[in-house]
């Protein structure tokens, strides 16, 4: 992917009173140096402009999520006699095809794509035409019967899921049907904000996430703590990096069961 420059300026003060998914940065266009304020997760927008998502997340706040999971997906694989190259992943909150990229130097058999908004999907074939087998854009609370049928039809055994899950993302009920789709005995890789695993986070998510890891459905096989990204402030941001094996098909009613609500 060619080199595309951004002029980027973060706001001088108070953005280290900002929740992560408040957080936002100045885009600075043309001759007469306009400004453009967009959010961090204000991904439609960002993904329209080539090569401003690595240039933000990898180049200015050093995210490296990506190698990380993937990473840690290999060792705990190789750890119990499987190899990354068999894996056909369905990578979901694709986004432009970062962890695709990583996932694929691992040489994983195949790679399916998904994300909710379009300009991800768009960024992707722009910058990475070669990356993903197939690339959907669905939204995994309403899939359609011809979607699920599609995406069923590539026998998945890995689920993925990088820098997506929270903040309203991908919701509990999207990330459950992600998990349908994994075989019995696959595996799934994700991160998530540290926060995310205290008992004081009452949030839908971090409940469901909780509940996830301790029940019979999820065998836990690697959870990491780790420097997800810098803040606009040059702070730490730790995110839990986690690798488990789906041992069982996880019920409908996990989600209401538990009270658990996106």
């Amino acid at each position: 992917m060619p080199a595309t420059r951004h002029r980027i300026q973060f706001p001088p003060i108070g953005s280290h009173d900002l929740a992560q998914d408040e957080a936002y940065f100045y885009l600075v266009d043309g001759p007469d140096r306009k400004k453009r304020k967009l959010l961090l997760h204000d991904y439609d927008k960002i993904y329209n402009e080539r090569g401003l998502y690595e240039q933000l997340f990898y180049d200015r706040l050093q995210c490296n999520s990506p190698a990380k999971v993937a990473g840690i997906l290999h060792q705990t694989l190789e750890a119990v006699g499987q190899y990354v190259s068999e894996l056909r992943v369905l990578d979901l909150g694709a986004g432009n095809g970062m962890m695709g990229e990583e996932l694929k130097q691992h040489g994983v058999a195949r790679l399916v794509g998904a994300d909710i908004i379009p300009e991800a999907r768009d960024a992707c074939i722009r910058d990475r035409p070669e990356l993903y087998d197939e690339y959907y854009v669905a939204d995994f609370t309403d899939l359609s019967a011809d979607t699920a049928e599609q995406i069923g039809e590539w026998n998945i055994d890995c689920l993925t899921s990088v820098a997506a899950l929270g903040f309203g993302d991908i919701p509990p009920t999207a990330f459950m049907q992600g998990l349908r789709f994994v075989n019995e005995g696959g595996w799934v890789a994700f991160n998530i904000k540290e926060t995310f695993l205290d008992a004081s986070d009452n949030t839908g998510f971090s409940r469901f996430i909780r509940e996830l890891i301790f029940s019979e459905y999820l065998d836990v096989f690697h959870l990491e703590r780790y420097r997800h990204r810098l803040s606009m402030e040059g702070l730490p941001l730790f995110y839990y990096a986690l690798v488990g094996r789906k041992n069982a098909n996880i019920p409908d009613d996990f989600l209401q069961s538990r009270g658990i609500e996106d």
